[in-house]
């Protein structure tokens, strides 16, 4: 399994990005998938939730700003970034917990990670 994610960029504050990422491989089911984010020399923190169902859940820092949203059939996360902040530049990493039969257990995957960038 293979999470490629993409969309990361450089924009002024106050734009907007969007994320994506696509799970490949082989695949029976994904549960929760997530956005992380990893800005320089701070640790790993987690931005945004959507369970399959689509439930959603976000960082008190970018509620209100960041939507995420998923596409089952294509095994795709996205990360939609509104009113960007130079506070939000980081490396932003997606993740998602894959059951790859019905016979085996859930598994956490990572993506190889987008950087973005927002100026001041």
């Amino acid at each position: 399994v293979q999470l490629q994610a993409s969309g990361g960029g450089l924009v002024q504050a106050g734009g907007s990005l969007r994320l994506s990422c696509a799970a490949s491989g082989s695949i029976f089911s994904i549960n929760a998938m997530n956005w992380y984010r990893q800005a320089p020399g701070k640790r790993r923190e987690l931005v945004a939730t959507i369970t399959n169902g689509g439930s959603t859940n976000y960082a008190d820092s970018v509620k209100g700003r960041f939507t995420i949203s998923r596409d089952n059939a294509k095994n795709t996360v996205y990360l939609q970034m509104n009113s960007l902040k130079p506070e939000d530049t980081a490396v932003h990493f997606c993740n998602a917990l894959v059951q790859r039969s019905p016979t085996t257990t859930f598994t956490n995957y990572w993506g190889q990670g987008t950087q973005v960038t927002v100026s001041s």
